[in-house]
């Protein structure tokens, strides 16, 4: 008993996540199919990409809670210039929102001195504003087959999407683990006044490390009107909790200095098989919030006692 407890604490993602599978395989003989799973993989890889950049933005002492509605500003904004015919302008023009409200953050953040989270939580009001006025509260449908192959296409019966978030993560690891980019976001959020003695450009990679969260967002809005043919002005309403929550449930420190790229992925297959599990046993969504808020919450404590 005191073994498994041992392995809770080490690695309460991993355990929890195997746990899920195990549990939701007994209750439901739907769940652990090939096409269930793929389908989870592609429902989990509009959140776990925009996850991977809350990772390094969270791990250098900071937060972005704009990542929801800079994803809806990315996605009417790619939609409306995809209406025009040209896919590579539209997917440029998405990225360039995404990374413009990035770069006013960081850069915000970095030179005032605000905190990440006033700061974040107004860009999150404007982006949405600016979505409605944009759109006039109107969706926008209707692309090109070759841009839907993006979210709804298949490579080997493999979701195109499913590539494109081991894409971003297999970078996101790269960045962390292999540049110093990676090693003075760790730096900056265990001490950040340390790091800037010692001659690191602090403010340089905070804007750059929040310009990364902004143009995660847009490559996640370009996946998810891809596979729904639609841009609509309230998409990404709660994105910027989900991202939370998975960067907590994979074991990094809200207070910075601390987590993975691989834990998130992991806190964002956890985050997808609850809901897809819950789904299957019928669960009433009333009651899936309280599911899913009370596992962040024991995932928080068991890391509280690490």
């Amino acid at each position: 008993m005191k073994g498994i407890w041992n392995l809770m604490r080490r690695y309460p993602v991993v355990v929890g996540f195997i746990a899920l599978l195990v549990v939701l395989s007994i209750l439901s003989d739907r769940f652990l199919t090939i096409s269930n799973l793929l389908n989870v993989l592609r429902q989990v890889s509009v959140q776990a990409i925009i996850a991977f950049g809350m990772t390094i933005v969270i791990i250098s002492g900071g937060i972005d809670l704009s990542v929801g509605s800079v994803f809806a500003f990315s996605a009417v904004v790619l939609a409306s210039i995809l209406k025009q015919g040209s896919i590579l302008l539209a997917v440029l023009a998405g990225l360039g929102v995404g990374a413009l409200f990035g770069l006013f953050n960081g850069f915000v953040i970095a030179k005032a001195k605000l905190q990440p989270f006033i700061v974040t939580l107004a860009t999150m009001a404007i982006a949405r504003s600016f979505t409605l006025l944009y759109t006039n509260g109107m969706p926008i449908t209707g692309f090109s087959d070759a841009f839907r192959f993006i979210g709804r296409g298949e490579i080997f019966s493999i979701p195109v999407p499913v590539f494109i978030m081991f894409g971003v993560f297999f970078l996101t690891w790269y960045l962390l683990s292999q540049t110093k980019l990676g090693l003075y976001a760790y730096s900056i959020g265990g001490n950040e006044e340390a790091t800037r003695l010692s001659g690191v450009n602090v403010d340089n990679y905070k804007i750059i490390f929040y310009t990364l969260s902004g143009v995660y967002s847009a490559i996640s809005a370009m996946i998810l009107i891809a596979r729904l043919n639609s841009a609509q002005p309230i998409f990404g309403e709660g994105y910027e909790l989900d991202a939370i929550a998975a960067v907590v449930l994979g074991g990094a420190s809200l207070s910075g200095g601390k987590g993975t790229v691989l834990g998130t992925l992991f806190g964002a297959l956890i985050m997808g098989i609850i809901n897809n599990g819950l789904n299957l046993l019928n669960v009433s969504p009333f009651y899936q919030q309280a599911v899913k808020g009370s596992i962040i919450l024991a995932a928080v404590l068991l890391e509280r006692e690490k």
